[in-house]
């Protein structure tokens, strides 16, 4: 095994703080060339007029799993020494469902908030000012949701392990399953009238 890079000493702790930072920077750069900087164009999606953000979220994931676990098979990741965060299905259902109703006011996520807002946007300034108040807040009542926040635990939860397949089996189905949504986007993208597609 020769990766993960950092696990196995490839570079030093001060230097992971320089490859974060470029790949920040990196990552930012081309959300912004991707337009996803535009809450016009991030919540699209929401109205089915626009669908550049449900591909490109689609196409990181299934690029990034595809590669792990073929890196994995090929014995040049160890797979074991990746951060897979423990899942807590109740509170993280109640974060996503907060993520959402953010998402859909503001027409931002965290990511795309810090991308709008290094263009000059004041709705995404706006919105970097809520995410630190929320921050701020769940610091602040923590001890009283601290129960909940660590209720219903399933470890490091997996569809491979929830369903007890191999993990090429679920890799596959969610590519066709990726294909057939990306046809049917373009198809309802194809059948709009000429200019009411948002993001423009």
């Amino acid at each position: 095994m020769n990766a993960p890079l950092y696990q196995y000493g490839a570079f030093s702790q001060d230097m992971s703080f320089v490859v974060a930072i470029l790949s920040g920077v990196f990552f930012g750069f081309f959300l912004e060339r991707g337009g996803l900087g535009n809450p016009h164009k991030l919540t699209g999606v929401f109205y089915l007029t626009d669908f550049a953000v449900p591909k490109a979220m689609f196409t990181a994931v299934l690029v990034a799993t595809t590669g792990l676990y073929l890196l994995s098979d090929l014995r040049l990741l160890d797979i074991g020494r990746l951060l897979f965060i423990p899942t807590y299905f109740w509170p993280q259902a109640a974060g996503g469902a907060l993520f959402g109703i953010g998402y859909v006011l503001s027409g931002y996520c965290p990511g795309t908030s810090v991308a709008g807002a290094a263009t000059g946007r004041i709705d995404a300034l706006v919105t970097i000012a809520g995410i630190g108040a929320g921050s701020y807040l769940f610091g602040v009542y923590y001890p009283r949701i601290e129960k909940f926040y660590v209720s219903s635990p399933m470890g490091s939860a997996t569809l491979p392990r929830l369903l007890h397949v191999n993990h090429w089996v679920v890799i596959v189905s969610i590519w066709v399953l990726a294909l057939i949504m990306f046809a049917l986007m373009e198809d309802k993208v194809s059948r709009e009238p000429a200019g009411l597609t948002t993001g423009t």
